[in-house]
């Protein structure tokens, strides 16, 4: 049996000085997955543009950094060390190619989905480069591929 004081204080909460006499306080519980209906809103993102002015060691660089910086730590590890195995030797074709895939889908997990072969790859991203990727990330030497690697493999001053 609970007191008559903690029963008044579980109904009708505690009356602070700062609270006017007149309010009620309401009591509830949120649980994970009851978020409120919030409406999503989409942003627009500017259509992927092949870069025709852009070198070829340039797009390469472009390349390796936006393989590296991705919006979520399994496609930079993905990528970045695909990157690193791939990009040095990738023809003019195959670099623009790359440059789609990773740059026009406008959700990350699209691409891991389909490196992975979790959802089949849509036919404009379907090719040499995507093909290339599928195997890649099927790990057959079964590397440990924990983060981007590093650097230092850039300096050739160094070798």
């Amino acid at each position: 049996m609970l007191s008559t004081a903690i029963t008044r204080i579980l109904l009708h909460g505690v009356r602070s000085p700062l609270r006017p006499a007149g309010s009620v306080s309401v009591l509830s519980r949120l649980y994970r997955g009851d978020a409120p209906e919030v409406e999503m809103i989409e942003i627009p993102l500017p259509p992927w543009e092949d870069r025709k002015n852009e070198t070829v060691d340039i797009k390469r660089k472009r390349l390796l950094y936006e393989s590296r910086k991705r919006g979520m730590l399994e496609n930079c590890i993905l990528l970045s060390t695909f990157a690193k195995r791939y990009l040095e030797s990738m023809s003019e074709s195959q670099l623009r190619e790359y440059d789609r895939l990773i740059n026009e889908p406008s959700n990350d997990w699209d691409i891991y989905y389909w490196a992975t072969e979790a959802k089949p790859t849509p036919d404009v991203y379907q090719g040499e480069v995507m093909e290339l990727l599928k195997e890649f990330t099927k790990n057959k030497e079964m590397e440990q591929r924990l983060d981007a690697p590093n650097l230092e493999y850039l300096d050739k001053s160094s070798q």
